[in-house]
């Protein structure tokens, strides 16, 4: 196996320890004697809260950074290719070409993309944990939802520019409350929001990501993964009073780096019974489905250069996730491995049990979530097709219907009563979506559906009274394309309509996929509630518990679990040992030349070709440091000690697949594109002064 996380270094670590370089830590608690301790310095509370203002989140699953005065934010091109595909036409394929807009009038707005600054956290775990004590089931659901959508509204509403409700214009804050540890630990995360989001600059695709899918997840690499966008407020470019650096000498082996970023989740402190649910069920289905979607896909796009144009986006994401999902499956098969995650819970329930009173408050909670998990195994095919919309193959077009109809009926109930997803603090995010000018294409919608439709049938079976509802008489194939042909929701200004109008415009509409929809979610809404309150409410409970067990024994100098939330994490520029060789940490542009074959995916743009000579082609190019990352963390600065930009994050190598579950220092890399060729692209190769010239602090 490539994972090598030994079952002997498991027993010489004790317990609830962090190895070096290891954690993904909150700016709230930051192990500042650990990394004195490693590295023999402190990072102050100042350069820490500017690291934190200088980050940006990218909703839809990226990191960025504020790098200028002026908004402008760096991020990777894979972060920004849904706007630079959504701006693209037939005539000019941005994705293909590239985009640099050489005025600032030239800047055009990205359809969906919306950037936070985290600008304040708060614990809120005592208010939390107070609504919910001594309730289970659906009574604990319920209340733990109302409370967390109440300190969001007062959180919005205590500062003055912040507006809620359907009817205003869209908020400038946002209030998320997390969960941290599963439980254990609950904070109030307030944003600055911007959705004025403009893209100024990205280049090809081929450069982007040169060496394709056969190169993800690997190193060597030689990539340009990298965008920049700008963000504005009230039509302008916001001034952003924090913001980093750029450091033109970049990093050298040895190093101390920093990566500040938004890591989407793991589940290094998941108990062994859902570590098995995740290799025996979950990992194989979703690798059944990814695969299914990659080969429909392929055939799409082999149908002509348009139809490539319009799916490729697409595929870049199912290959992605299906290497992942395969990296993490593999570990988890890991026999060493899995027995490491085995001692180490053993050991934990062993110490509880030595306590008579942790053993009566804790001890159960292990049992509960493994029993819990049976019944998840039960309801999971059901709860993917018929709420989760599994059924819609991807469609855009269902989940503009399935948004616009589940609006209609959350937002006629108070805020602390609706589903989490439409409380008061996530209505911009949702408008901007339904509302999006985005391209929808009929042909790939169709496709979509269709796939969705014959998976349901495929799973559920074809005499399942959801499934007989769903087709009637109708095949997979009929029923996608007269709902897509019949529907009238890529018209914008009727979504707004029905979104504005509320239950009645949706009871009131014709349109026949808003009537698919609602023919379906009394049955969806009814296996959420069987899901929440029989499954959910249990591992969430049960989970805080495990929490507190961890907390009572080994303290809270410990990282919690990656949730979309900004962390930071510390390590090295450092080479690594696979299969008998040492890998180099440092590639240069020389090696993009070397490696270009001149046929995709190893194709290097003409740009690239006809500027060879005009480079420094000993520039370093990319780089591997220790960094603990993982998914989400795809547009992260790279900052040395001083906080100035040496790179942008773009992947992790194969290895560090198996970080969802677990870090090894021997094996793990973050992979960045360095800030020299960074540098070298936009003078030498593209002509993008003014870009460059604003990374160095001119104007």
């Amino acid at each position: 196996m490539r994972t090598r996380y030994l079952l002997l270094s498991a027993l010489l670590v004790p317990l609830g320890a962090v190895r070096a370089d290891e954690g993904m830590w909150t700016y709230n608690n930051f192990p500042k004697d650990k990394f004195k301790a490693r590295y023999g310095y402190v990072p102050d509370d100042k350069w820490l809260e500017h690291m934190r203002l200088s980050s940006a989140r990218l909703a839809g699953g990226c990191s960025g950074s504020f790098v200028s005065e002026g908004g402008l934010v760096m991020t990777n091109h894979h972060c920004a290719h849904s706007c630079i595909q959504q701006l693209s036409t037939p005539d000019k394929d941005f994705i293909k070409s590239g985009f640099y807009a050489k005025r600032p009038e030239d800047e055009v707005k990205c359809p969906e993309i919306e950037v936070n600054q985290l600008v304040e956290i708060t614990d809120v775990t005592d208010r939390i944990s107070r609504a919910t004590q001594g309730l289970a089931a659906d009574k604990y659901n319920a209340a733990q939802r109302a409370e967390m959508a109440r300190i969001e509204k007062e959180c919005a509403q205590a500062d003055p520019g912040a507006k809620a409700g359907p009817g205003d214009k869209a908020d400038k804050i946002r209030c998320d409350v997390v969960s941290l540890y599963h439980g254990g630990v609950y904070n109030l995360y307030k944003y600055r929001r911007f959705q004025d989001v403009r893209l100024v600059f990205a280049p090809e695709l081929s450069i982007a990501s040169f060496g394709g899918d056969p190169d993800n997840f690997n190193f060597p690499r030689y990539d340009l993964d990298m965008a920049f966008l700008r963000v504005y407020d009230d039509g302008k470019p916001a001034r952003m009073s924090q913001y980093l650096r750029w450091s033109p000498a970049g990093a050298k082996e040895g190093d101390v780096t920093f990566i500040s970023g938004h890591p989407g989740g793991t589940d290094r402190q998941l108990t062994v019974a859902e570590l098995e649910y995740h290799r025996d069920v979950m990992l194989p289905d979703r690798l059944l489905a990814m695969a299914q979607v990659r080969g429909e896909l392929t055939q799409f796009m082999m149908r002509g250069p348009e139809e490539h144009r319009m799916a490729e986006s697409d595929l870049f994401i199912v290959e992605n996730g299906y290497k992942a999902a395969r990296g993490r499956w593999e570990t988890l098969l890991d026999k060493s491995f899995f027995a490491s995650k085995v001692m180490a819970e053993n050991e934990l329930r062993a110490a509880i049990a030595r306590d008579p009173e942790k053993q009566s408050r804790y001890g159960g909670a292990w049992d509960a979530i493994a029993r819990a998990l049976d019944e998840q195994k039960k309801l999971r095919k059901r709860l993917a097709f018929i709420e989760r919309g599994s059924l819609a193959g991807g469609s855009e077009l269902y989940q503009l219907a399935r948004g616009l109809v589940r609006a209609g009926e959350e937002l006629a109930k108070p805020n602390d009563k609706r589903f989490r997803e439409f409380r008061d603090s996530a209505l911009p995010a949702i408008k901007q979506g339904l509302f999006s000018s985005a391209p929808i294409y009929d042909q790939l919608e169709i496709q979509r559906l269709r796939l969705g439709l014959t998976r349901l049938r495929e799973e559920l079976g074809t005499d399942d009274p959801f499934v007989q509802k769903v087709l009637g008489k109708d095949s997979p194939e009929g029923l996608a394309r007269r709902l897509v042909e019949g529907t009238k929701l890529k018209d914008v200004a009727l979504r707004k309509q029905l979104f504005e109008g509320g239950q009645q415009a949706i009871d009131a509409s014709n349109d026949p996929l808003i009537q698919f929809v609602k023919m379906m979610d009394p049955e969806a809404r009814a296996v959420r509630k069987q899901f929440e309150d029989n499954i959910d409410s249990v591992l969430k409970k049960n989970h805080e518990l495990i929490a507190q067990a961890h907390f009572a024994v080994e303290g809270t100098n410990t990282y919690p679990d990656a949730t979309f939330t900004l962390r930071l994490s510390y390590g090295q520029v450092k080479g690594y040992e696979e299969n008998g060789r040492m890998v180099k940490p440092f590639t240069n542009l020389a090696g993009a030349f070397e490696r270009n074959t001149g046929k995709p995916p190893f194709d290097l743009p003409p740009s690239w070709l006809a500027a060879k000579n005009k480079l420094d082609l000993n520039t370093p190019f990319n780089f591997c440091t220790t960094n603990d990352i993982i998914g989400g963390n795809s547009g992260s600065p790279v900052v040395d000690r001083d906080g100035r930009v040496v790179g942008v994050v773009f992947d992790g190598n194969i290895q560090s697949l198996g970080g969802n579950y677990g870090y090894d220092i021997s094996q793990n890399r973050a992979v960045v594109l360095a800030s020299q060729a960074i540098l070298q692209a936009l003078d030498r190769i593209y002509g993008a002064e003014r870009v460059s010239r604003e990374l160095r602090g001119g104007h």
